[in-house]
């Protein structure tokens, strides 16, 4: 599920020549270099003929670099779903797989990235938010409600996180976590564990997205007691029976958007696409398809499950481009 390195993604601009240096050019022969210029006039001229054809087969916008954390199926989703999306529409899109939250903040900021297509921004990534503000824009929000959460299997005899320190022991004094520069590790570290009195009874494990829930899955196959970071929306809900710890403290935060956040610049560079996503809701329903389809029925594929959505939203698609 996840990239181990941070993947070089260059923005292709269409514009990758340098101008000769006319100081290395010797002029010896003016006729030479008239049926040179003429010779280059004509290459020139062959090449925007070229040119306005490869602009057309990408509708008039180029290339459109999305950056996901793989591991972290929301932004999955909408990656596969928005590839098909602007393909559809000419463009080439390219996915690029980060290892984690910081590098690709980092990507968008830089330009190296274009969009991260399910950011969250108000409470998860907001330290992101901050650090890299001036270089980033908020095409807007494509799902309400998202919360950060800890769950335990549903058999597990606690409700509450004001419970977890006097139950250490059930738990092998650990809540296992995902990956170190999430945000939800952050918040869980910086906030519920203070908050809850845990820091001298647990300790908050690193781990990745993909370890966690094998150490999930692992754990109720054995009907063993687990605490591990999640969050909603997500499709382990649907997979394992599982209950959020009450957070009566509201240590994890308010409910927060998921949002498309992009370069600075990608108004300005893609104003067609900037519209499109910011125009894009969807509902817990809406979600929850897009999810099941592109990471449980179609996991070899994901591309596909996107497709087989649009199939069944099409009325959606169309609304958001007209």
């Amino acid at each position: 599920m996840l990239g181990l390195t941070l993947a070089a993604c260059g923005e292709d601009n269409g514009d990758n020549g340098e101008e000769p240096d006319d100081a290395d050019v010797e002029d010896t022969d003016t006729d030479t270099d008239d049926d040179a210029d003429e010779d280059a006039d004509a290459d020139a001229d062959d090449a925007d003929e070229d040119g306005d054809e490869d602009g057309e087969a990408a509708g008039d916008g180029g290339t459109v670099t999305l950056g996901i954390i793989p591991s972290w199926t929301d932004g999955l989703s909408l990656a596969y779903l928005w590839e098909a999306i602007l393909e559809d529409e000419g463009y080439e899109v390219e996915i690029e797989e980060i290892n984690d939250a910081a590098p690709l903040y980092t990507g968008v900021a830089n330009g190296d990235i274009h969009v991260y297509p399910s950011a969250w921004p108000e409470v998860t990534h907001a330290d992101y938010m901050e650090q890299y503000g001036d270089d980033l824009e908020d095409l807007g929000a494509y799902y309400e409600g998202a919360v950060l959460t800890l769950a335990v299997p549903e058999y597990t005899e606690i409700d509450s996180l004001e419970e977890l320190a006097d139950n250490a022991d059930m738990f092998n004094g650990q809540v296992v976590g995902i990956e170190p520069g999430s945000g939800h590790m952050g918040v869980t570290a910086d906030s519920v564990f203070p908050e809850y009195g845990l820091d001298d009874e647990f300790t908050l494990a690193d781990s990745s997205t993909a370890a966690m829930l094998t150490e999930l899955d692992n754990a109720i196959n054995a009907e063993e007691d687990i605490v591990v970071t999640l969050w909603r929306p997500f499709w382990a809900y649907g997979e394992w029976d599982l209950k959020d710890l009450e957070d009566p403290e509201g240590a994890l935060g308010e409910p927060e958007t998921l949002n498309f956040i992009a370069n600075s610049e990608f108004s300005s560079d893609f104003p067609e696409v900037a519209d499109w996503m910011g125009e894009f809701e969807l509902t817990d329903d809406e979600y929850a398809e897009l999810e099941d389809l592109v990471v449980n029925e179609y996991e070899d594929d994901p591309e596909a499950g996107a497709r087989a959505w649009m199939d069944n939203n099409s009325d959606l698609i169309e609304e958001i481009m007209d």
